[in-house]
């Protein structure tokens, strides 16, 4: 039995990866911001709820692959840098 995608669908699956590829763009941006804060934050100056906070976002952080972590920094370099 051979199936074929009928073009209604491949139409469906293009809109649906240019969405899940807009959303990656736009967390990749966020993960980049709360990396660089992350790396920014001087531990000693922080309250207590602060810096708990800021030990969950680097775990979470230290999870990404260095590939994705390195596309996060990338997609704010120039915000950051201007």
């Amino acid at each position: 039995m051979h199936s074929t995608i009928n073009p209604e669908e491949v139409n469906m699956l293009r809109a649906e990866l240019e969405l899940l590829m807009k959303e990656r763009h736009a967390l990749l941006k966020v993960t980049g911001a709360a990396a660089g804060l992350v790396a920014e934050l001087d531990s000693h100056d922080l309250p207590k709820g602060s810096m708990e906070a800021a030990e969950l976002l680097a775990a979470s952080i230290n999870t990404l692959t260095e590939e994705t972590l390195r596309d996060a920094l990338s997609s704010v370099q120039a915000s950051i840098a201007g």
